[in-house]
């Protein structure tokens, strides 16, 4: 009968969960959608692409807000438990609060395994594939982005950057290749470098070496650093670049070793990445934390208490822990003991609880 109760907890938590992630996702969507509204007609861009944009980035919008709809829906599921009785009915039984609450988070826990899949599987391809069609849309097709990185396209140069990241300073590009092609079509030079920059209106090539075809030999020379000569307009490159939270784990590593192995910044990407490893843990450390409200407000509230609470310790949470792993960034600090002591702190302040009121 323990376990059959068990079953029937974690069933009604899930229900509820799926039912507010939907509408978390359906209104996060119809916002993004809203927003592209002021894109349309730019280039290519159409109705039609901004519903493709939009709906390629779903799997995506799932992933991210699937925290809120665990707390606030496990929360609301478990409470709603009350008003039958069926909770006192549990205890009657045997079934101690952190007996319901152990066996809502396994139930929630099932998800939030099928979720980390999701966030490196549709979530990052769905995002790549819907700023290749925005970009490419809006660009009418001047660049364009990929499995091969960025592409661009002025007058009679190809454009070629494997990596890139949006600055507070500006636009960077990385492993940057430049084609340029005679009005006849004839490869005429390439130009690589280690690193390109936007600063202050004009473009920047680092560690780059140019090599020009002759008719019997190619010349080539290196610089350690040349102006680039070019109208590219840095702000329609940084859409096609992807921010590192949308980065599959694969691909933020493969970056991460990139940038050390040149000597670069890759506190963003370390920061993505640690972020993304310690995501399911703290989902559920902060739903085994949050349920407890919902037995609060057994006696002195009810559907719109029991919201309410669930609202604030969700958003309370991921405020509170994005700004101790910003401080410990500024601080440099080791950013995956900024992941883990605040999820240790929840465990913690749950353990307590159980052991006094249990």
């Amino acid at each position: 009968m323990i376990a059959r109760l068990d079953r029937y907890v974690a069933a009604s938590v899930l229900a509820t969960v799926t039912l507010v992630w939907v509408v978390l996702v359906a209104l996060d969507a119809f916002q993004a959608f809203a927003r592209e509204l002021d894109e349309i007609g730019s280039g290519g861009y159409s109705v039609g692409a901004a519903l493709a944009y939009v709906a390629l980035t779903i799997p995506r919008r799932a992933y991210e807000l699937f925290g809120f709809a665990a707390v606030i829906g496990g929360v609301l599921g478990l409470g709603s438990l009350a008003p039958t009785a069926e909770i006192t009915a549990m205890r009657a039984a045997g079934l101690s609060k952190l007996r319901i609450v152990t066996a809502a988070v396994a139930g929630v826990g099932l998800v939030t395994a099928l979720v980390a899949v999701l966030g490196e599987t549709l979530g990052p391809w769905g995002e790549q594939r819907a700023h290749a069609l925005a970009i490419g849309a809006k660009s009418e097709d001047q660049i364009a982005s990929g499995a091969t990185g960025l592409w661009a396209r002025e007058g009679e140069s190809l454009i070629n950057a494997k990596r890139g990241r949006a600055t507070i300073r500006g636009l960077e590009l990385y492993d940057v290749r430049i084609y340029q092609f005679t009005p006849q079509g004839q490869l005429q030079r390439i130009t690589q470098a280690a690193r390109a920059t936007h600063e202050a209106g004009r473009w920047r090539l680092y560690d780059a070496t140019r090599m020009r075809f002759e008719p019997e030999r190619v010349a080539t020379e290196s610089v350690k650093s040349l102006e680039w000569r070019s109208r590219l307009d840095p702000r329609m490159l940084a859409q096609s670049v992807l921010r590192p939270r949308y980065l599959a784990l694969a691909d933020l590593r493969s970056n991460i070793r990139y940038l050390a192995r040149n000597g670069l910044d890759a506190s963003a990407f370390e920061q993505a990445y640690w972020a993304r490893v310690f995501f399911p843990l703290q989902i559920l450390a902060l739903l085994f934390c949050a349920l407890p409200f919902a037995f609060g407000a057994l006696r002195s509230g009810g559907l719109a208490k029991r919201l309410f609470l669930g609202v604030v310790v969700t958003v309370a949470w991921f405020l509170a822990q994005r700004a101790f792993v910003n401080v410990a960034d500024v601080y440099g600090l080791d950013i995956r003991l900024a992941h883990a002591l605040p999820l240790m702190a929840l465990v913690v302040i749950a353990i307590a609880y159980f052991r006094r009121a249990a």
